[in-house]
């Protein structure tokens, strides 16, 4: 059998897409690791008819839902390989399994890789997080801090004192911010701390201390770190698509990339921790893409 479309990755990306190309009467084979970047959250925020919902419990109601359509299928499985023929393209999978389709929707999300720093996964998800607008109510006037050694550390500052006055900008020992800079956040009270960070200590996932290389420490209830977003799936060699300076893959405003036939989608594209109704509705142009293209496709056909 020769699918519509294959989309690989199943996340609010890939499911929406899988939604759309059910709902327009398409063969879809969603091929998903079932390992989502957001496992570690408790909630997912941000999402109208859905904040606050349990990222294990969107997930199971969104593949219920894709599934209504009998033209949809869903295997959870890693791929492992994809390439080119004739009809379009074959992708090889980690249970054994090949399936081949006309059209192929890349959205396979990021991986994170957080600082070596002693502790951090025991808070990550819980009382550390990365995204001011998935979480930042949850932390809203606490005392928090702000870890990262790039220079946006400045611009996430300037973001994060929406939701509290009491923030700590921890560099990691890096020299990251401008003189003007320190002087703005010094101004608003915000501590600025450029020692290397040894550990992070609390209970429970809770943080409650940030313990520095010097022996020195600071009393916190929870903060935001940076880590480094890699994507999960790097196919460019095998398919010819062309990826922008970060890493993400390049689209037109409907996800198309500059390979033909193939469309990425969610954090694929951006390279960023997007929230799930951003990815969502990626999914659902990339999947309108795919559609009007099959269709044009089609119609020349028949002439």
């Amino acid at each position: 059998m020769i699918y519509d479309c294959a989309i690989i990755g199943g996340g609010p990306a890939g499911l929406n897409a899988a939604l759309v190309l059910g709902r327009a009467r398409r063969s879809v084979v969603l091929l998903d690791n079932g390992v989502p970047r957001n496992g570690v959250t408790h909630a997912s925020h941000g999402f109208i008819t859905r904040d606050g919902i349990e990222p294990g419990e969107f997930r199971r109601i969104a593949i219920e839902e894709v599934l209504k359509y009998p033209g949809v299928e869903h295997r959870q499985t890693k791929v492992t390989d994809v390439r080119k023929d004739d009809q379009g393209f074959i992708v090889s999978t980690s249970s054994g399994v090949q399936v081949q389709a006309s059209k192929l929707i890349l959205a396979a999300g990021l991986r994170e890789e957080l600082p070596e720093i002693e502790g951090i996964r025991e808070f990550y998800g819980i009382s550390l997080f990365q995204c001011p607008f998935c979480d930042g109510w949850e932390l809203r006037d606490q005392k928090l801090v702000i870890v990262s050694d790039e220079p946006t550390v400045f611009h996430k500052a300037k973001l994060l004192i929406n939701w509290s006055r009491d923030l700590i900008v921890c560099t990691n020992g890096r020299d990251i911010l401008t003189s003007e800079q320190r002087e703005q956040l010094v101004s608003r009270s915000i501590r600025i701390v450029d020692v290397p960070i040894a550990s992070f200590t609390g209970q429970n996932g809770m943080l409650e201390r940030v313990n520095f290389a010097d022996g020195t420490q600071i009393e916190c209830s929870g903060g935001f770190v940076d880590a480094v977003l890699l994507p999960n799936a790097k196919f460019e060699a095998a398919l010819g698509y062309e990826t922008a300076m970060n890493g993400g893959i390049v689209t037109d405003e409907m996800g198309r990339t500059t390979a033909a036939g193939v469309y990425a989608a969610g954090d694929s594209a951006y390279v960023m921790p997007s929230q799930l109704i951003y990815a969502a509705a990626s999914g659902s142009k990339a999947a309108m893409a795919v559609m009007a293209d099959l269709t044009e496709e089609n119609w020349q056909a028949h002439e």
